[in-house]
């Protein structure tokens, strides 16, 4: 393996891909390596194997722009994202660029050298590749381990106990009964593709969730799709979707409460009335958590065929035959722990400026794309209130305009560099859980651009599109 390169992407999941597709276009005379830890591209969309496992963004958006997701179905299982992702590295000759099972142990960027030194175990055991840049693409949580709180008792439970980020290949839940603990995009996708087969689901949350039914063809998408071509189609269900995505986040975020009224009126009406409305009813506003999206009722389905029911409460604990809340105790033979992800950058590696190891959690991104007093170095972060993949490509065109600009003006490498009256803020605007427990070690925002991340397409895309160099707070050095 070629030990000098001049760009290194760590992780080849929908970021990497993305990332490097750009960097091939925009960048064809620098040597691309793209390092994956794993032995298969993919990330999230080959890890998680739980039945159902699916986007809750729809993939007219989730897709790329240079490659047009034309199939049908809006919101995709997880193994057709897995096969649109390996057909895209493929069709666009990324492939060749991914060493598979190169797992990055250490970072350190040599001012002196003006690189990157990455330290990799691999097949043939460690080595260090020198790079000019390095950009970070491998997600935002841990693989190795999900948010698995102690329940008091689970020793003596009888059953089966599983965290779906590790779905066992052999579990058997016909006709069994099942109880999903969660209320999240896991939990909901769970249940309702559980019920199929299992004796009866039990959706046990501690506090609700609002969750939207969204159909996976609306009307707009069955025209476009019947009239025109499947790319032009794509396009235009794309720009649609985009525009939506928008309207409804801002409509919920500034009139919260007429919010909830049309949340609640669309649920009644899929619902049986014998279900109690308090199970969807959160204590929080529309957005400030992720809102959970169910295909074609899917959920509300179950719920109506009596194969799934949902209980709020909360948990004692375990017995020998299931779960003993405060006012039930549910029979199970599976209990399945939809507790969530653990947040985990760069998969927990170090990452050092002349040996001196960076504190992330207090560093700024600057543009959503960079991070403050690292050279050469970007961090790939998608949306939390809309596609992830919408930032993503924007944030790599950025990036790409900035490698052109190092190399037209002879320089070496760039560093944000924060003057002092830019204020810190917390970037992530949502009050999930698995945010809340990592807020120390995700790195931060300024209070103002370029070091503020909006989470607003439209916004970025006129800022990252336009944007020149050398920018305020951005240097440029030989």
């Amino acid at each position: 393996m070629n030990k000098h390169v001049d760009i290194v992407v760590v992780g080849a999941g929908l970021s990497g891909i993305g990332l490097s597709y750009y960097l091939k276009t925009l960048c064809p005379n620098k040597s691309l390596m793209i390092l994956e830890g794993r032995d298969s591209l993919g990330g999230t969309w080959d890890l998680f194997k739980y039945p159902g496992v699916r986007s809750d963004s729809d993939m007219y958006t989730y897709g790329y722009q240079f490659n047009p997701w034309t199939e049908r179905e809006s919101l995709a299982t997880g193994d057709r994202i897995c096969q649109y992702l390996k057909d895209t590295a493929k069709k666009f000759d990324i492939e060749k660029h991914i060493h598979y099972q190169h797992k990055v142990t250490h970072l350190n960027w040599n001012t002196m050298k003006k690189r990157w030194e990455v330290s990799v175990n691999g097949p043939q055991g460690s080595e260090i590749i020198h790079a000019q840049y390095l950009f970070a693409c491998s997600g935002y949580y841990d693989y190795s381990q999900g948010h698995s709180p102690t329940f008091k008792g689970s020793e003596q439970f009888k059953g089966e106990l599983i965290h779906p980020q590790f779905w066992p290949d052999d579990v058997e839940y016909e006709n069994k009964n099942v109880v999903v603990i969660g209320s999240g995009a896991t939990a909901v996708t769970l249940v309702p593709n559980l019920a199929k087969k299992a004796k009866h689901v039990v959706m046990l949350q501690r506090s609700p969730t609002y969750i939207l039914s969204r159909p996976q063809r609306d009307f707009i998408t069955k025209v476009a799709q019947a009239i025109l071509p499947a790319k032009a189609a794509s396009k235009l269900v794309r720009k649609k979707n985009i525009w939506l995505g928008k309207f409804y986040f801002n409509y919920m975020t500034k009139h919260p409460e007429k919010a909830k009224k049309i949340i609640n009126k669309k649920r009644r009406q899929l619902l049986k009335k014998d279900i109690d409305g308090k199970h969807f009813s959160p204590r929080y506003n529309p957005w400030e958590q992720r809102l959970c999206l169910v295909p074609d009722a899917d959920l509300f389905n179950s719920l109506n065929e009596n194969k799934a029911s949902i209980v709020t409460d909360e948990i004692c604990h375990f017995t020998e035959t299931g779960i003993q809340t405060k006012q039930h105790h549910l029979d199970a033979d599976i209990v399945i722990t939809a507790t969530g992800l653990k947040m985990l950058f760069m998969s927990g590696v170090d990452i050092c400026v002349d040996g001196c190891v960076q504190d992330i959690g207090n560093k700024m991104f600057y543009q959503g794309a960079l991070l403050q007093d690292i050279p050469n170095f970007g961090m790939v972060f998608g949306y939390t209130n809309a596609s992830w993949t919408l930032k993503v490509e924007l944030v790599s065109q950025y990036i790409c305009r900035l490698i052109n600009h190092i190399d037209a003006n002879n320089a070496q490498y760039f560093v944000p560099t924060a003057a002092p009256d830019i204020k810190p803020e917390l970037f992530l605007n949502l009050s999930s859980g698995y945010i809340k427990r990592s807020e120390d070690s995700i790195p931060k925002q300024g209070h103002k651009a370029p070091w503020r991340l909006d989470q607003d397409y439209d916004t970025d895309k006129a800022r990252l599109t336009t944007a020149t160099f050398p920018e305020s707070g951005l240097e440029i050095r030989c």
